[in-house]
C-alpha cells in the first residue's frame, strides 16, 4: 500500500505512520512527491484491516492499495523510470546502452580481440559469459575462473564494464568480484535461491526472461531480487518457446518492451541475438527494439563465427556490428534518446 501524507508535515507524525506498518510486518520504502511525502509498505496483506486505523492517523491524506502482485517493481509503486548507475554510464535513462561482446569467452586472445572492437565501437559494456548453461552435458560450459580473470583483464585494459552470468548460488560472491552486472540467465529465471543470493550484493542484476514464462512470472522473479535488498534491476527480453522453431530459434517478444514500460519501471534490455538465433535477424530486431522503447541491447559479437564453441549462428560480425550501432544511434535520435 502507499499512505500519502499531507504537505508541510514534521518528521514525528510520518514516523507514527511507518511504525504503525511496521508493527504490522511491512517493510518501509520512503520517497517525496511533487507536494507530499509517500511512504509505500510492502510485505503483510493487511491493506483492509489497516486502511481505516492509518486514515485515522492525524497528517494521513489517503491509503492507497497496490493492487498488482508485483508491488516494489509496479508503476504504482514507483511513478517515475528507475535509473541504474554503473561507473559513470546510466542505464535507463536518456541514453539506450548496448552490451556486447562474445557469447562465451574461449580465450584471452579471442576476448581481447572482441574486447577491442566493442570499444572502437562506442559501446561501454563488455559481455562475455565464463560460465555457460547447456543442455548438453558434453558442450563447452565455460572457462569458469579463468574466464572471469580475463574479463577482468579485458577492463582493465579497454575500460569497458563487465556484464557476465552467474549460475549457482555458491559462486555468486565470486563472480561479483569480478563482473560489474549479474546476469540470471533464462534458465535460472526462477532459481529463487540465485535470485535472493544476487540481491545481497550491491551490483546491478540483469534478469532474463524464462524460455516460457509469462511477463507476470518475470517480474515477479525481480520481485524477489528487489524485495531481498537489491532495487538495481534491469528486465530482459530473450525471446521465448513457440511452435515454430524452423525459421528462429525463440519467438522474441518485442510487444514486452512497450508492456513492461506502461506496467513496471525498471529498464528494459532487448537480446535479439538469444531471441532469433540468426545473425541475419540480429540487426533488424535489435532496430525494432530501440524504435519500441527498448533501453538497451545485449548483442553478440564474433570475429571468427563459424568457430565460436557456441552460438555462432546468432553472432554478428565485427563490420556489421559496427554498422548495427549507427542504426541504432540514428533511431534512438528519432526517439529522443541517445
Amino acid at each position: 500500500m502507499i499512505v500519502v501524507m499531507k504537505p508541510g508535515l514534521g518528521e514525528d507524525a510520518i514516523q507514527k505512520v511507518v511504525k504503525k506498518l511496521q508493527t504490522n510486518g511491512y517493510q518501509i520504502y520512503q520517497s517525496k512527491g511533487v507536494n507530499n511525502v509517500l511512504i509505500s509498505a510492502v510485505g503483510a496483506d493487511k491493506y483492509d484491516y489497516l486502511k481505516q486505523a492509518l486514515e485515522a492517523i492525524e497528517g494521513v491524506e489517503r491509503v492507497i492499495p497496490i493492487k498488482v502482485p508485483y508491488k516494489l517493481a509496479s508503476r504504482q509503486f514507483k511513478q517515475e523510470d528507475t535509473v541504474i548507475k554503473v561507473g559513470d554510464i546510466s542505464i535507463g535513462g536518456k541514453q539506450v546502452q548496448v552490451m556486447a561482446g562474445p557469447c562465451a569467452v574461449e580465450s584471452r586472445e579471442q576476448l581481447f580481440e572482441i574486447a577491442q572492437i566493442v570499444k572502437e565501437s562506442g559501446v561501454r559494456i563488455l559481455r562475455g559469459g565464463a560460465y555457460k548453461p547447456r543442455t548438453s552435458p558434453y558442450a563447452f560450459h565455460g572457462l569458469e575462473e579463468k574466464g572471469l580473470e580475463y574479463l577482468a583483464e579485458a577492463r582493465e585494459k579497454t575500460g569497458l564494464y563487465i556484464i557476465t552470468e552467474v549460475m549457482d548460488p555458491r559462486k555468486v560472491e565470486m563472480v561479483a568480484q569480478y563482473a560489474d552486472i549479474l546476469q540470471i540467465g533464462a534458465r535460472n529465471m526462477q532459481n529463487f535461491p540465485l535470485l535472493m543470493e544476487v540481491a545481497k550484493y550491491d551490483k546491478p542484476v540483469l534478469l532474463k526472461r524464462g524460455l516460457s514464462s509469462t511477463i507476470e512470472e518475470w517480474i515477479m522473479a525481480a520481485e524477489y531480487i528487489m524485495s531481498n535488498g537489491n532495487s538495481q534491476v534491469m528486465l530482459c527480453e530473450r525471446g521465448i518457446r513457440s511452435f515454430d522453431d524452423t525459421f528462429t530459434r525463440n519467438i522474441l517478444d518485442l510487444s514486452a518492451v512497450p508492456i513492461l514500460k506502461e506496467i513496471t519501471h525498471l529498464p528494459i534490455i532487448v537480446d535479439p541475438s538469444h531471441g532469433t538465433g540468426k545473425w541475419r535477424l540480429v540487426a533488424p530486431m535489435a532496430r525494432a527494439a530501440v524504435a519500441a522503447g527498448a533501453d538497451g541491447l545485449l548483442i553478440e559479437v564474433h570475429n571468427h563465427p563459424e568457430e565460436a564453441v557456441c552460438d555462432g549462428p546468432q553472432c554478428i560480425k565485427p563490420r556489421l556490428f559496427n554498422n548495427l550501432i549507427q542504426e541504432v544511434k540514428k533511431i534512438a535520435t528519432v526517439m529522443e534518446r541517445t
